[in-house]
């Protein structure tokens, strides 16, 4: 017998919404400075979602590609931009490389998905094709953000390295090459670390999410095995789309290496 779908009401909302005082109680317990910050994510929270709630609402009622068209676009830059915005270094072309990285490997396996796995009619349904590019986005742009912060501080902490080696002869690729493989190296880590105890340690949020709207356990593990290899796919394209993208703007066409370009977030 499939249980009942469970409505929660503003005020159990609410209940839940108050236990950021426990995280409050310890930023002030140690001394952490951390009570601004939770108050202002805590609200960014509440609106936000509220704010997609509505949105998406008024959506689904609709039954054309338009507006799901934009709300993905929009999605694709805020994670492009929220991604640059996680690193600690800059340099020119880092904004573009990283919406340009995560809009094409999300939007790839986003394609995979509604054409060739779920076979979604229409192809535009909200209900599967913003979801899906949800839960996709938001893993890749973590493993983006990783590896553009990785890439440019191991540049910047092997730039007598690198200089050696294009002062002997070596290719721009040859001299940084080993920063090149730390940098994918740590973008991947988590979702493979993810990977590893999913279904054991972790029942992830679409799956949950399934089960509590009552949908049988085998049917979420089914749909949530898809969802974790296209998250594991758009992250591996994402990150080495936007490492090379970083590499190529950081080195020139006659092998020197534009240290300069990298500086401090502001």
């Amino acid at each position: 017998m499939k249980p009942p779908y469970l409505e929660l009401s503003y005020l159990q909302v609410a209940l839940a919404a108050s236990l950021i005082l426990i995280n409050g109680a310890i930023s002030a317990a140690l001394r952490l400075g951390l009570g601004r910050r939770l108050i202002v994510a805590a609200f960014c929270t509440v609106v936000q979602l509220l704010l997609i709630g509505l949105v998406l609402q008024g959506i689904f009622g609709l039954n054309r590609w338009e507006p799901v068209i934009a709300i993905m676009l929009i999605m694709t830059v805020v994670a492009g931009f929220a991604a640059v915005q996680r690193t600690h270094l800059r340099f020119p072309g880092i904004w573009l490389a990283s919406i340009v990285s995560v809009g094409a490997s999300a939007w790839l396996m986003e394609a995979i998905a509604l054409f060739g796995v779920v076979r979604v009619d229409p192809w535009y349904s909200p209900h599967y094709a913003i979801p899906l590019l949800g839960m996709i986005l938001g893993n890749t742009l973590n493993g983006i953000s990783l590896g553009l912060d990785r890439l440019g501080s191991e540049l910047a902490a092997r730039r007598t390295q690198v200089e050696a080696h294009l002062a002997l002869g070596a290719t721009r690729w040859e001299a940084a090459r080993q920063p090149i493989q730390q940098a994918v190296r740590t973008g991947m880590i988590p979702t493979i670390n993810a990977m590893m105890v999913v279904g054991i340690v972790s029942l992830p949020g679409m799956m949950t999410g399934q089960l509590l709207a009552g949908v049988a356990p085998i049917e979420a593990v089914k749909y949530q095995i898809v969802i974790m290899f296209l998250i594991s796919s758009a992250t591996a394209l994402g990150i080495v789309a936007v490492v090379l993208l970083s590499y190529r703007r950081l080195f020139t066409t006659d092998h020197q290496f534009l240290h300069g370009r990298i500086t401090e977030k502001r």
